[in-house]
């Protein structure tokens, strides 16, 4: 990947328009966890020590396109940002004609999704953001999977576009664990569906050594075990591929492990009697919402010797507390493993959280669906747009 990279650029007086990712959780209008904003506090200090005027811009959830929606407004974001950088930090509103900064180094920019055009990557509105700045930093990695106006139309049209400190430690890390990683190499992949991980299973399955398998997904490995799951989800039309996967596995002399026992109950609900069970003794009216502590003690052997550990998902549904203990076995196990962690995906930074383990995990991506696209080795239209604009732009400095 050629790009231009933020830390490259000579920002002195320049006005940087950096996009940002802060689409961070709210409940009530409170922001009930602050790993994004804190994450992106770096690059906006690296840019003000190298005299930049400093305009940041993000999406927060999903509004309407076009029209206003408090509930969707970015200002939560802005106070805490400003308690971050002790600085004022004023959050604009009408900001696509001129963005007047008056005495401030930085502002942020009112929700991107409120301008009709930002999801269909509309020409016209990237081309009036591109006139904001004098530089485009794309630093948001978790938007870079997605083809909008603020993640891939700037680029083209902005007098300079780069890439941010953010986003290069999150490629560099990425591609270290998928292209350079130290055997053995152990992958543990949760979620719903096989079908939603299909991809990212098909690229892993090439890579690893050991590939565990966790949470709904682990439903469909074990019916094609032929096992029954009682009432568990999983995809009987993807048993094929759960058997391929897991042949293609062992002929490269890998292994993928399937749990060979569960937590179940009959409904997901922080009342329900939970039981453990070997996977050949799961009762048609019950439902699996864990590992077991067999599958438990084999998966923690496995990170114990493991030199590159990937995380994507829990295990279990690690919310309810009788359903909690294979996902924070496993996440204390990667916690203390001496091999290098990458980890990634909503749901896994929520549990990482939980446990409070953070400062044990070498590398947490911000990012969900780039994350996976990624991994997958998926172009993503972002990091695209920024190499199209440094071949046709290589003389910038």
């Amino acid at each position: 990947m050629t790009m231009l990279k933020m830390s490259d650029l000579n920002l002195k007086g320049k006005r940087v328009l950096i996009r940002e990712d802060l689409n961070v959780p709210l409940k009530n209008n409170a922001i009930t966890s602050d790993i994004r904003i804190k994450a992106i506090v770096p690059t906006i200090k690296a840019a003000l020590k190298a005299g930049a005027k400093v305009m940041i811009m993000s999406h927060l959830g999903r509004p309407k396109e076009g029209s206003y929606d408090e509930q969707f407004s970015l200002a939560p974001i802005a106070a805490r940002l400003s308690e971050l950088l002790k600085l004022e930090i004023p959050l604009i509103q009408h900001w696509l004609k001129n963005v007047n900064m008056g005495d401030h180094d930085v502002v942020l920019l009112e929700n991107v999704r409120f301008n009709d055009g930002e999801s269909e990557n509309d020409a016209s509105l990237a081309k009036k953001m591109a006139a904001l700045c004098d530089v485009y930093v794309m630093d948001a990695f978790a938007t870079a999977h997605r083809e909008e106006a603020s993640t891939c139309g700037i680029a083209q049209y902005a007098p300079v576009a780069c890439a941010g400190p953010l986003l290069i430690s999150e490629l560099e890390a990425l591609t270290s664990i998928m292209e350079k990683a130290k055997h053995p190499v152990v992958a543990i992949v949760g979620g719903s569906k096989v079908s939603t991980k299909l991809g990212l299973l098909e690229s892993l399955v090439n890579k690893v050594d050991y590939l565990i398998i966790g949470g709904g997904i682990a439903n469909t490995f074990i019916a094609a075990e032929g096992y029954t799951v009682g009432r568990s989800l999983y995809e009987p039309d993807l048993i094929d591929e759960a058997e391929r996967l897991t042949l293609a596995a062992k002929n490269r002399g890998a292994q993928i492990i399937v749990p060979t026992d569960v937590v179940v109950a009959e409904k997901l609900s922080d009342s329900s009697e939970s039981s453990p069970r070997l996977i050949s003794q799961v009762d048609d009216h019950e439902k699996i919402y864990d590992i077991g502590p067999d599958t438990i003690k084999t998966i923690c052997t496995i990170l114990k010797k493991a030199k590159t550990i990937l995380w994507n998902g829990p295990v279990g549904a690690f919310e309810i507390k009788q359903f909690s203990e294979g996902t924070e076995a496993v996440a204390r196990a990667i916690a203390d493993s001496a091999g290098f962690s990458v980890a990634g995906g909503g749901d896994t930074l929520a549990a990482i959280e939980a446990y409070g383990i953070a400062k044990k995990i070498d590398y947490i991506s911000t990012g969900g669906g780039a994350f996976l696209t990624f991994l997958e080795g998926k172009t993503l239209p972002a990091i695209a747009a920024l190499e199209e604009h440094y071949k046709t732009n290589e003389k910038v400095t």
